[in-house]
Parts: C-alpha cells; structure tokens; sequence
C-alpha cells in the first residue's frame, strides 16, 4: 500500500486488520459460491427480476467519477488506423487508471457502470427477454465468455453463457468451433461491446460474430451472418474512411430491413466515415457525460478531445440521403442520427484479461454504438420492413438534445456544431427512454410535450395542472402517466392532471401523449408532496447519533465507528471513520428512520474531512450521502478542510415513512482521503 501520511494519522494495526479480516472472508466466500458453466439455466423472469434489482439498487447509483467532459487523458487506441479496404476499431482503453483483476478489486470499478447508463438515458429495468443483440467485430477473443461472467456477476447482473442458451460467439460462417485468429486489440474491443450491450440490455441474448479478418469483405461476410443467425440488433464498433465502392458494400452487407444496425461514427474528430455513413444504418456519435444537479442528474455536450480525437460525422460524399433524413445542408447520407457517451474521460467500466489486464476504463465511439443497439433492443422488435434508423426522427421529443460542443471547424455550422435539434456530433440526441427507437406507422410525426418542471404540493391539497403538448401534423392526441402522487390522474383527452395528494414523498412523473398515428412524445419531471397538518412533536430520531455506544444502531463497515486517535472526534471520543486508506476502498454507514406524519424533519451531521491528494482540481476519492434513492450530497477530497464543518437537510418530503440514511464512501488507489461523521441527528417539529 503506497501511503504517504505522516505517522499521527496513520491508521492503527487493530483498524486495519479488523478491514482485512471480513474482506478476505468476502473474497474465499466469492470464490466458494462462483456459480459453475453447468449451473441449471435461470428462467426468464428469474433473470429479469433479478436484473431489475441489480439495475434500481441504491447502492449500484455511486459513479467514480474518473474525468471531466473533453479533458485530455491518456488513452491506448486498440486496433491500428485502418488502411484502404479495411476497418479500424474504435475502442480506447485510459492508461491512467492501473488496470486490475476482479479478485484484487476492493471497492466499485471506475468508469459508468449499468445503474448509472440506465440513470442517465431514463432506460426501462425491464426489457428484451428473448431478443439477441448481435455484435460483428474481427479476431477473436478467447476470454470473451469469462470476462463477460466477471463484468455480470460484479454488477449482480444474471449469468449469460453459452450453458444457458444467452451467450453465443461464433465465426463469420456461424462456426462455434472453428473460431479467428486471436488478437489482442480486437479482444478489448470486443470486450466493451458485450460489457456495453450487457449493462443497457441485461435480459438480451448475445451472438458475437467475429470476422476472420479486418477487410470489408470478411467484416460483411459476418454482418450478413449476424442476421441470418437471427439478430434483430446488431452493432459495429468500427469503420474507415470512405470510398467509391461502399454504396455496393451497402447493399451487400447491410441492407437488411427489419434489423436495427447501429455503427459507431468514428473517434478522429469531424469527417464522415463509412460503414456510418450507408443509408441502412443508424450512425452513432459520441457525448461527455457527467452527473449535474438539474432535473435529469446528468449533461452532456460533444465529445472532442482535440482537433484530432472526438467523434466523427460529417457529410457523406458518395451514401444517397435516406428519405427519412431531411437536414437541407447535406445532400447526401449525413451523420450522425443519434448519441450516449464515448469521452474516455467519463467513460465506461469494462473488463478484458485478454486484450487487458481486468478493470479498466474504456471510451470511443465504439461504447456508444452498442449503447443504442441496446436501447433499440429495449424498445422491442422493428417493424419487418423497417429500417430503424428512420425511428428517431420520428419521435425527436424523446430523446436529451445535446446543444453545446462542437468536433472541429466546418463551413456549415451544425455539421460539426451542436445545436438546438439536429446536429452532425450529436444527431437528434441521446436517449431519454425507448420511446425514440419503437417501431410504428407514425408517418413521420412529431409529438412534443412541454415540461411544466417541478411541482409541489402537501398532503391533502388541491391539484391541477394542465400539461401542454403539439402535434406536427396537429392530430389529436391521447395522454398518460407513470409516476404520479398517489391520489392524483390525468384526463387521457386533455392532459389535466388533478386530484387530492395523499401520501408525502417524492415522485418522478413521466407524462406521454400519444398521436392516432401512433408517434409519441414525453418528459419528466419530479413532484414532491409534503406533509400538512396534525401535531409534530419535536424529537431527535437517531438511534446512537454521536456514535458513543459503539456498534449499535448503525449498520456500518468493519472499523467504521471507532475511537481510533488517527481523526478526532467532534464530541466525545467516537466518530465514524470511513476511508482513510491510501488504497482502493469502499466503506458504509447506515441507519434508517421513521419521520411521523405531519412532522417537518432535519438531517444533520458534523463532517471533516483531510486527505493527501495533491492535485486541487480532481476527484479522486468521494463521499455520497443518500435519503433512499436520493442522493442529498457528495463530497470529495475537494472538500478537504481543517477541523468539522455541519450539514443540513430538509426530510420533510419523507413524513409518515420509512427511509434509509447513508453514507458511502469511495475511495481510489493510492494517497488517503478521509470522510469522518459525527454528531448526526434527525430532529422535528
């Protein structure tokens, strides 16, 4: 352990044994119940529930926050650039984050993982039983299977083998047996795609079709068998610049109706490339995505690192504009259609033992095509003669528009420059929910519903809120809604939300309105109910609040509460200590409470924290605290301060329930960082 605190601060022997005793206990307990290749095969609603719950776990929320938005980190591009006739991949792996294996892997890999893409794009738990998401990549990866079981049971995510029927990796003529050559470069990128496929579409099978080589040839060999091995999804990680020849390659390899094609629009900066660039594929582009504190938790904006590196789009010079496809600049195929993220440095988990040595962080275009091959596969099948790219432009209002960042210097602005609606970088958007890639007969429809924002009310008041939406095509539409107050309904003719709020609480409400088209639109919003009238009488709830009883109330980490002389206490002799160990870890403390109806109630508690990070401008070890499923605050060694500062909450919104308080506390490799609570309490009246 690389620790460089001065010896007054260092941990005691006793704290640090009484961690590493439980934790080896964990690691041979893991290692004991690793389920085995023939393991009975789980039903489909065995896997769903359980996906559902892995993905709407609190605890699964907490990113690591490795980067922010275009920062230049360093990355290993996987593949060489391609030359003529031939596909590069465009997976990058971040060289800056020490790659490790699952058995040495102490705390939550860095890099977005399910719980935060699902966060992020508004994505169903639910979804895709019995669809498979196919992925066509060159070369083979011979630990495909094995690093894809660690990837899944990390994220407590359902076993997908070849023993159960979910996992498929075959030749570019079908063969099981008689696989490529083995290449390391190829192996990561592989190892993303399924990873990526996996964390959106939990309860998708996977077929991945490894070409025996790099050449467009070999490559559309294996995109046709993807599809005749039955996929309605398919993704492709990879591309080149264009040529003359490629809209013969379009019909040859990828004009496949009823088949959603995603394909990844390139990591070298503005300028079209192909296979993006075919009329029968959705184009896929990059963002940055970071955690916000607005309504969605979340922004994004273009990824561009330099001139050189962000993602592609551009205007085709030889792809025939698809009629679905109605920008004025371009008079030929432009891309790209949509976006997720692909900046290394908010980029993605993955773990690859071939290509890489375990846990890394990965970015590229190469996440985001087989983000949104998930999220079609969530949708549902495609319409038989379809060809999906054309459904995003029907339904634009259901999708986040990326509107600030730009990949380059062009001579028409949006080609290479977000903007309000249709962009080159970013297309129409990125996903909020599936409603944007569902089949249908919407005629080219748009249906936009504005949102009202967020609302409040207390219990026992009046509502109504009238929500506003359009037509393009001014037919009338229908209205529903998920999420809403318990007591409250909305008019399915004319969007009148009213009604008695009865149960305090937070809401996320989605309202959609639907045309007789069938093309849709929605938003989001929260709703917080309070409680209102009865008699509060004023209490503090806390069981132990100063920690000065020890280990009881509290449910904590191994060595949490302690009286340890390494961090004073800001009352008494006991605290808790979470982190502090100049190495990766993950500490908890939790407690729930009951707030009485009709009770305003107020979280405190005192929090110091010290650390050894020498760099004043990055997060590298945090603290989040959580009231259930909402996250009040985070905290890092950004924060870091000399002596106790107190924090405060409102938890009124919770009267008449039960919710959980807790802290969790992150922490990454190397030089300590120290989060220490004390003196908490949950006073009303």
């Amino acid at each position: 352990m690389r620790d460089s605190r001065p010896s007054g601060r260092r941990r005691s022997l006793r704290r640090l044994l009484a961690v590493a005793a439980p934790a080896l206990a964990l690691t041979v307990a893991g290692l004991v119940a690793a389920p085995t290749a023939g393991a009975q095969t789980p039903t489909h609603t065995t896997r769903a529930t359980q996906n559902a719950k892995a993905l709407t776990a609190p605890e699964r929320q907490a990113f690591h926050s490795t980067g922010k938005a275009g920062q230049k980190v360093p990355t290993t591009h996987l593949c060489a650039t391609a030359k003529p006739g031939h596909a590069s991949c465009y997976a990058q792996r971040r060289t800056d984050i020490k790659q490790r294996l699952a058995a040495a892997l102490a705390a939550a890999p860095s890099g977005l993982g399910p719980a935060n893409l699902h966060s992020a794009y508004n994505l169903p738990s639910t979804g895709g039983s019995g669809l498979t998401v196919a992925i066509v990549d060159a070369y083979n990866n011979p630990n495909a299977e094995s690093d894809l079981a660690t990837y899944r049971s990390t994220y407590g995510l359902s076993a997908c083998t070849k023993a159960n029927g979910c996992f498929k990796q075959v030749s570019q003529t079908g063969s099981t047996t008689s696989l490529p050559t083995n290449d390391t470069g190829w192996a990561g990128e592989e190892a993303l795609d399924i990873d990526m496929v996996s964390a959106v579409c939990p309860n998708c099978n996977i077929t991945l079709v490894e070409a025996n080589s790099a050449n467009d040839t070999d490559l559309g060999i294996a995109e046709n068998e993807a599809v005749a091995l039955g996929a309605k999804f398919v993704s492709n990680s990879w591309g080149g610049s264009e040529s003359s020849s490629q809209t013969s390659e379009d019909t040859q390899y990828f004009k496949h109706p009823g088949v959603a094609i995603t394909v990844s629009s390139g990591d070298s900066a503005y300028g079209a490339e192909y296979p993006a660039t075919s009329q029968y594929v959705t184009a896929v582009g990059g963002t940055a995505l970071t955690t916000a504190s607005n309504a969605r938790g979340w922004s994004e904006s273009v990824w561009k690192t330099s001139s050189t590196e962000g993602t592609g789009s551009g205007c085709s010079a030889y792809d025939p504009k698809p009629s679905w496809q109605t920008d004025s600049g371009c008079s030929k195929r432009m891309e790209a259609d949509v976006s997720a993220v692909a900046d290394p440095a908010t980029g993605v988990a993955v773990y690859d033992t071939y290509g890489g040595s375990g846990w890394a962080v990965y970015g590229g275009t190469s996440a985001s095509a087989p983000i949104v091959a998930g999220v079609y596969a969530l949708a549902g099948t495609p319409g038989s003669a379809d060809y999906p790219a054309k459904y995003p432009y029907s339904h634009t209002s259901n999708l986040y528009d990326v509107t600030s960042g730009n990949n380059g210097s062009c001579s028409t602005s949006y080609f290479c420059t977000a903007g309000t609606g249709y962009d080159g970088p970013t297309g129409w958007g990125t996903p909020n929910g599936t409603a944007a890639f569902v089949s249908g007969t919407s005629g080219g429809n748009t249906v936009t519903v504005t949102n009202p924002g967020s609302q409040s009310t207390t219990t026992g008041g009046s509502v109504s809120l009238q929500i506003s939406a359009s037509d393009s095509a001014g037919a009338a539409l229908t209205y529903s809604a998920s999420g809403l107050p318990t007591g409250l309904s909305i008019n399915s003719s004319t969007g009148l939300i009213s009604g008695t709020a009865s149960t305090a609480g937070t809401y996320q409400v989605t309202v959609t309105a639907t045309d007789s088209t069938g093309a849709t639109g929605s938003t989001s919003f929260g709703w917080t109910v309070g409680s209102s009238g009865g008699t509060c009488t004023s209490a503090q709830l806390l069981g132990n609040p100063g920690f000065e009883s020890g280990n009881t109330t509290w449910t904590a980490s191994s060595g949490v509460i302690t009286s340890d002389s390494g961090e004073a206490a800001h009352a008494g002799s006991y605290k808790a200590w979470l982190d502090g160990y100049g190495s990766s870890h993950t500490d908890t403390l939790s407690q729930s409470v009951t707030v009485p109806a009709g009770c305003k109630a107020t979280f405190t508690f005192y929090l110091h924290v010290d650390t050894d990070e020498t760099t004043g401008s990055t997060q590298y070890d945090k603290l989040t605290v959580t009231a259930g499923s909402k996250t009040l605050a985070t905290y890092s060694n950004l924060n870091a301060a000399t002596g106790y500062a107190q924090k405060s909450f409102d938890l009124s919104s919770y009267a008449g329930s039960t919710v959980t308080l807790k802290f969790s506390g992150v922490e990454d490799s190397s030089l300590q960082t120290s989060f220490v609570v004390d003196d908490t309490a949950v006073t009303t009246g």
